[in-house]
């Protein structure tokens, strides 16, 4: 049997807010995978328990630029270590040529960013001179750079939600509002060919399961997972979702109306899938004093 340890027991709490006991039962059940385990837990407590999914575990900001015809553009993002430099003016003023500079190149990957002219130097030389200002890490991280079939909109939420969208029809109100609703509903994918078949899979087992311990007919299970399905696939499909603007209209209505499609868009937020280190401040003070 897997080791259990108190780390693996911290980081599923964290991921679920399920209770401490609860969580390394479900990771005695599960044998160490973190995965099931969280699965176990979401049949006990409901979807509660996948919330973390979507919690920001870093600092920094999203940059967008868009040329004038709005067919070409990029969007990127640059980690800080706290989010008093994610709002420092050079900070921003960095990461915001940085998407000039990006929309403007051919670069393949974030790699191939640092190599960029900027400022009469490089990006990699930029960069390390506002570290230099600032005293802290400053990290570009990822970013995307479509070739519009239609026109890039954007919308920015508080400068950690970022959303690049492609709209082909329609005028400069759709788009923004379509942009402005994906950084509301977070949307997974376009359609339901998007989402990951292991997701799918995912809540087919919950249902499955939950259904179980509802004591429902086994003759029924499949039908009860299928419903289950098809309405997560609504909720993280972006045509199935209801507009945030009016809930008697789904996106695919809307675009519809309008005479607009979404060829494809990305949504970024700040830090997403970073691990935040979190610092005990009361054992270091205790440390210290043991020297």
């Amino acid at each position: 049997m897997a080791e259990i340890t108190a780390s693996m027991v911290k980081d599923l709490r964290e991921r679920t807010d399920a209770p401490m006991m609860d969580c390394k039962k479900a990771l005695t059940e599960a044998e160490g995978d973190m995965t099931r385990a969280e699965e176990i837990l979401r049949v006990r407590f409901g979807n509660k328990a996948s919330k973390a999914a979507g919690r920001v575990a870093a600092e920094g900001t999203v940059g967008i630029s868009i040329s004038a015809d709005g067919k070409s553009g990029a969007m990127v993002e640059v980690n800080s270590e706290t989010d008093f430099c994610a709002k420092n003016e050079d900070f921003l003023k960095f990461v915001s040529e940085l998407a000039l500079v990006i929309a403007s190149s051919n670069a393949a990957d974030i790699e191939a960013v640092a190599a960029l002219p900027m400022r009469g130097a490089t990006v990699e030389e930029t960069r390390a001179q506002l570290v230099g200002k600032i005293g802290e890490n400053i990290t570009p991280r990822r970013f995307v750079r479509p070739a519009a079939q239609g026109k890039l909109a954007s919308y920015v939420h508080g400068s950690r939600i970022g959303v690049l969208v492609d709209v082909v029809g329609g005028d400069d109100a759709l788009a923004k509002d379509i942009a402005m609703h994906i950084a509301a509903a977070k949307p997974k994918s376009l359609d339901a060919s998007g989402i990951d078949a292991s997701l799918i899979e995912a809540e087919r087992r919950v249902a499955i399961e939950k259904a179980k311990e509802a004591g429902k007919p086994e003759a029924m299970l499949e039908k009860i997972a299928d419903g289950t399905v098809q309405k997560f696939l609504k909720e993280v499909t972006l045509l199935s979702q209801v507009f945030v603007k009016d809930d008697k209209l789904t996106i695919e209505q809307l675009l519809k109306s309008k005479g607009a499609t979404v060829a494809s868009f990305t949504m970024y937020t700040v830090g997403e899938g970073i691990e935040k280190a979190v610092v005990d401040y009361a054992a270091e003070v205790a440390a210290a004093a043991k020297v």
